[in-house]
This record gives structure tokens, C-alpha cells and sequence, in this order.
């Protein structure tokens, strides 16, 4: 253990400033707490004197070179990266950051196409062209997993200039795949290798969990700290490693997106969860995995309910599980996860991450107590006594079929539009994202054909009372007015749109 881990440069700058009992005369407008409101009553004082934006001595996020900077080193160290960013605007942020940094217009970077939604946006941001390569598909549980050494292999061999490999590690559901293969062979090949691990940021402190995307050799990582470390929600980083990585462009397009007012209530979570995980993690984390599994154990005893194990998916050929994460197979009570995810909240005041049509998910962390894992079994018993004497297993699956892209994101993005009915939309080209949150991961994006298999999984989750996002509502979907369009075709672009659509009919 390194001693140094101790400090909290800037919370420890942040809180003497709280309390120096300063007049202040610059913003926020609350005046250090001086508005009385609902909230002050309820969160007290404390929170809004910490609600400092950057006066003398706390320095400057966008150019950091005292407390910020010291606390970032620290991180770096933490977490065995070279460097970090402070974020302010979540991984979202870090996403568009790296991703925009590396790729130019027209750049190829291979990429999962299950893949967040940020990741998309910064294909239009960025004018990148994205090589998708398709996950392993698990049709029992109707999810997504990992992307297979394989399966990247022959991606990057059959695009060479390709500029960068996008890795999630690990999928929404804790999989992980050979993270540290497919770096080497990226890296032999001269190509960027940039990781989601939103949902992998604790990975660093513990050896039960899967490798972490510093230690398999990742340039670039954009993690969650508040998913599982415990800082505040919306505060993340960016760490680096090794010397392909362009500091001052990725530091510019971090700026870019970064707000010049960041929450210094955010900066300093960040520095307190990092120095909480450091010195608790490599113990707390153990008995965390302990927990899960004897929690898994009590859920394979209630009828109607399979815990699903990191057996399950390594016989799905995967290289890790994260196994804080609790997944519960719930559909051979013939209902699906959205309406458990509901009742259980509804009910019994138990709060999931998310559902899926076949299961629900739930996310510990070393914040985690035995009581709300008690109270997960105790509430799914009463689930199950209320469903499984009846109960007709649901046969509905969701098949993952591999998208069908005409033109590159950014130009459907951009190229001429119209709205049409769900009904009508059948192998138009999409002007917008469709996903379902959580996880956020697209149903469709952007210059992909809507096919049938599309519609039919969208009204499906309509059906299901699914948070549905998208740029429409009341049943309209944006797509390419392709007849606009061929008025106004740029001849520089590749548009395949006739030769797909007379494909599809």
C-alpha cells in the first residue's frame, strides 16, 4: 500500500475553503447556502458550502496545475495508468473524449455494436466509420455477451487501416472477453485499443475479478467511478497508458466537452472514492464476491428462479465474469424482468439496475450490506409463492440479428429527414437512435436499415412498459428522406441505400 494514497488533494482544499467563511461575490447563485430552500432543509448547509465553482487555490479543471492535478496523479497511480482525467460529465463524456480524440472523418474503428449509446454519438461527432463485429449471443437469457478473440481477429485482419478497437469491458452484465489478446494483436497492428469499462472500474482491486483494461494494456479506458466505486453520480475518468496516446488533442477534446463550471462536489467524490477503494477494495471486495455467491446459492432454492453463475458464461466461451453483479433468470414464472423489476420496486421497495425480457440485475458494491441481499431473496420468495403454481414459462426470445448499415452515422445524422408511423418505417433508413434504457444500448442507429426484426422487438418492449428513448414519441421514428436526398446527393459519399432496400424485398 502506498501511503501517499492517504491525501485528498482537493476535497481537503475544497473543505478548508468551506469553512474559511469567505464572503462570497462569485457564482453559483446560492451564495455558499444563503438561499433557504427544500433541499438546504433536507441535505443541511455542508453540501452547498462545498458547492464552490473554482475560486483562488482550487484550481482549474479544464487546465489543471495544483490540487487537481495532484489528485489526479494520485488516480493514476490508484488505478496502474499512466495518467487520468477528471470527468464531470460521466462516462458518456469519456466515451466522446477518447473516441474523438483518436478518430478523424472517415477513420475506421472496430467496434461491438453493442455498444452504449455515447459510443454511437461520437461516430457522428467524429465522422468516424464504424466496423462493427457481432457479440455472442445468449438466445436463453436474450442478451448480448462478449465479443470473441476470434471474432475481433477477423476484423482487424480484414481492415488493416482500421485506426482503433473499441472493447467493452465488461458488457452491462459483468462478461468480459480476452481483453489482453486482442491488445496485443491490435497493437501489431498499429491500431489504438480504447475501453468502455463504465461498469469495470473496481476490477483494479481485486484479483477475483476480471483484469482491468490498464493491466491488459489498453491505451485509453473511460470508467464509472460512481457505478461501483461510490463517488457521486455523473463523475468519472479517463485513464491512459503508454505512448501512442496524444495528450494535448485527447486534453483539447476533453475541454471540448467538458463544462467550464464543473461540480466541485463531483471532483471531490472522485478523489474520496478513489482514496476509499485503494485502501478497502483489495478486502471489502473478496467478501462482496463471498456475499454474491452465497446470495445466488438461496435464489437456485426458490422455485421458478435460476441465479445465473460465471460457469454459465465461460460454457458461452467467455474470458471472465464480474461476479458482483447478481443476474436472476425470472421468465419460468412466465413473467418477464420488466414487470419484476416493477413489482419488486412497487412492492417491495427493492431498486434493480435493469430488466431484460427473460431477467433483472442487480449491482453490488463494497457499499453493500447483507440486509439489502437479505431482502433481494426474501422479496423474490414472495414473488415466486405469487406467480409459480400457475406459472406458463415465457417463449418469447429476443434474436439478435446483425444490423444492416447503408451510410456512415454522422451523414444519416445529418442528410435530409421525415417522420413516419412505426408501420411505415419498414426498411427505411434510420435518422435516429431507438434503444432501451437501461442499458442504452441501440436498437437501431442511425444509417441502419429498420427491418422487420427491429419493429417487431420494439413493439414488443412497448408492450412490456419499457423506457423506450428516441428523438420521437406517439409512435413516429425519424428516417432519410431518400428522396430529398437524391436531390441533393453528395457524390463524395458511398450510398447503398437502393441496393439494400431492393435486397431486402
Amino acid at each position: 500500500m502506498n501511503k501517499k494514497q492517504e491525501a485528498t488533494p482537493f476535497y481537503s482544499k475544497l473543505l478548508q475553503y468551506a469553512n474559511s467563511n469567505t464572503t462570497s461575490h462569485d457564482v453559483p447563485g446560492h451564495k455558499l447556502g444563503q438561499i433557504d430552500n427544500e433541499l438546504l432543509d433536507y441535505v443541511g448547509i455542508n453540501m452547498f458550502r462545498l458547492d464552490a465553482n473554482a475560486p483562488r487555490g482550487l484550481d482549474n479543471l479544464n487546465k489543471p496545475k495544483t490540487v487537481i492535478k495532484e489528485a489526479a496523479i494520485l488516480m493514476a497511480d490508484a488505478f496502474g495508468s499512466d495518467k487520468a482525467y477528471f470527468l464531470t460529465g460521466g462516462t458518456t463524456m469519456g466515451i466522446l473524449a477518447m473516441i474523438m480524440a483518436v478518430c478523424r472523418a472517415n477513420d475506421k474503428i472496430i467496434m461491438p455494436r453493442n455498444v452504449h449509446k455515447s459510443a454511437i454519438n461520437a461516430l457522428i461527432l467524429s465522422g468516424a466509420v464504424p466496423v462493427f463485429v457481432e457479440p455472442k449471443i445468449d438466445e436463453n437469457l436474450g442478451i448480448a455477451n462478449h465479443v470473441t478473440y476470434e471474432t475481433y481477429e477477423e476484423a482487424i485482419k480484414n481492415n488493416l487501416d482500421a485506426k482503433a478497437v473499441f472493447i467493452i469491458n465488461p458488457t452491462y452484465f459483468g462478461v468480459t472477453t480476452k481483453i489482453k489478446e486482442i491488445v496485443k494483436l491490435a497493437h501489431e497492428h498499429d491500431m489504438f485499443v480504447l475501453a468502455d469499462e463504465a461498469h469495470g472500474s473496481h476490477f483494479k482491486f481485486s484479483k477475483e475479478l476480471p483484469m482491468s483494461a490498464m493491466k491488459a494494456g489498453a491505451d485509453i479506458a473511460a470508467c464509472s467511478l460512481h457505478k461501483t466505486v461510490g463517488s457521486l453520480t455523473q463523475s468519472s475518468i479517463i485513464l491512459t497508458k503508454g505512448k501512442k496516446v496524444d495528450h494535448v488533442r485527447l486534453r483539447s477534446t476533453i475541454n471540448m466537452l467538458q463544462s467550464t463550471s464543473p461540480s466541485s462536489l463531483l471532483l471531490a467524490s472522485l478523489d474520496v472514492a478513489r482514496k476509499t477503494i485503494y485502501f478497502k477494495g483489495p478486502e471489502e471486495l473478496p467478501n462482496i464476491v463471498k456475499m454474491a455467491k452465497k446470495t445466488r446459492d438461496e435464489i437456485g432454492k426458490i422455485p421458478g428462479l435460476k441465479a445465473i453463475t460465471k460457469k454459465d458464461f465461460l460454457e458461452l466461451g467467455a474470458k471472465d465474469y464480474d461476479q458482483t453483479k447478481i443476474i436472476v433468470k425470472v421468465s419460468n414464472l412466465g413473467i418477464t424482468g420488466f414487470q419484476a423489476y416493477k413489482e419488486l420496486f412497487d412492492d417491495f421497495h427493492i431498486q434493480l439496475e435493469l430488466a431484460e425480457t427473460h431477467l433483472i440485475l442487480a449491482v453490488l458494491s463494497i457499499g453493500t450490506k447483507k440486509k439489502d441481499l437479505d431482502a433481494l431473496v426474501e422479496a423474490l420468495k414472495k414473488l415466486s409463492e405469487r406467480y409459480y403454481e400457475n406459472a406458463k414459462p415465457l417463449k418469447h426470445k429476443i434474436i439478435y440479428t446483425e444490423p444492416v448499415s447503408s451510410i456512415r452515422p454522422r451523414v444519416a445524422y445529418h442528410a435530409p429527414k421525415k417522420y413516419v408511423r412505426f408501420k411505415d418505417a419498414l426498411n427505411e433508413i434510420a435518422a435516429e437512435m431507438i434503444m432501451i434504457y437501461p442499458p442504452g444500448i441501440p436498437l437501431v442507429i442511425p444509417g441502419e436499415v429498420i427491418t422487420k426484426k427491429i419493429l417487431s422487438d420494439l413493439k414488443f418492449y412497448q408492450k412490456s412498459g419499457s423506457v423506450i428513448l428516441s428523438d420521437t414519441d406517439r409512435g413516429y421514428v425519424k428516417i432519410v428522406d431518400r428522396d430529398e436526398w437524391d436531390r441533393k446527393e453528395d457524390p463524395n459519399e458511398i450510398w447503398k441505400s437502393r441496393f439494400i432496400i431492393s435486397k431486402l424485398q
